[in-house]
């Protein structure tokens, strides 16, 4: 049975994927997004500071244009993807494609549920993952070259990726979970197939995970032992 975080976070994806990523690919052909407050959204959008974004149960559509300034917003709850889409000025018709993962259009007409608490408690993840993320990159020695931090719609985490040694990059990064009843949870994923010390710390098929409870129940609580544990990851891979 699914609870409200996951009906909020397969919700949530599809409004990231086909409404707020294809903003993204219609200006810049690039579908990336970014954690902002709140939830998660583009960069800005050319020279008028578009920007549109979630945040907690509402999209939001604004600009930073000189003169001009603007902000509109649209409860999820209740309205229809073809409304989402409207009220952002993107085509639902253009094909999109950002990887096997990408979720189904479904029906555009269907009015969207969004359960408020799912909403907030997995907009408070991505916040989460952002703060650890910033930790660690704060941390890293120079020679990683991390990259800035990405939510992946196709994917729905957010995650960096850094040079631990000349032969080995690694993804750092944050998930909702991949399937209902899943916990989020952080990962280290090497590019490679070293797992180099302790094979008991490489949990996973992809390297190594920690979920949000294991987290959570860490006296350096969730932000502290989230960036220990990735940063012990990058440190078995150098």
């Amino acid at each position: 049975m699914s609870t409200p975080f996951d009906d909020a976070r397969t919700a949530l994806q599809r409004v990231a994927v086909h409404v707020i990523a294809r903003a993204r690919i219609e200006h810049s052909g690039r579908f990336s997004l970014r954690v902002t407050p709140g939830g998660f959204g583009t960069p800005d959008l050319g020279t008028d500071g578009r920007r549109v974004r979630v945040s907690g149960t509402h999209l939001v559509v604004e600009s930073d244009q000189v003169g001009a300034a603007s902000v509109a917003t649209l409860a999820i709850d209740g309205a229809s993807l073809a409304q989402l889409a409207a009220a952002v000025g993107v085509d639902l018709g253009e094909t999109i494609d950002v990887g096997h993962d990408t979720p189904p259009l479904g029906d555009i007409d269907a009015p969207m549920a969004l359960d408020p608490a799912g909403a907030l408690e997995l907009v408070e993840w991505f916040g989460q993952t952002a703060a650890i993320l910033d930790r660690v990159l704060a941390a890293l020695p120079s020679h990683a070259t991390p990259t800035l931090p990405r939510l992946w719609p196709e994917h729905f985490d957010v995650a960096v990726e850094a040079q631990a040694t000349a032969e080995r990059r690694v993804n750092l990064g944050g998930s909702p979970g991949d399937a209902p009843g899943d916990q989020p949870y952080l990962y280290v994923g090497p590019w490679t197939a070293d797992r180099p010390g302790d094979s008991d710390f490489w949990n996973a098929p992809y390297g190594a995970k920690r979920t949000f409870g294991e987290l959570a129940a860490d006296p350096a609580g969730v932000i502290g032992a989230g960036a220990a544990f990735l940063l012990d990851g990058y440190e078995r891979l150098r």
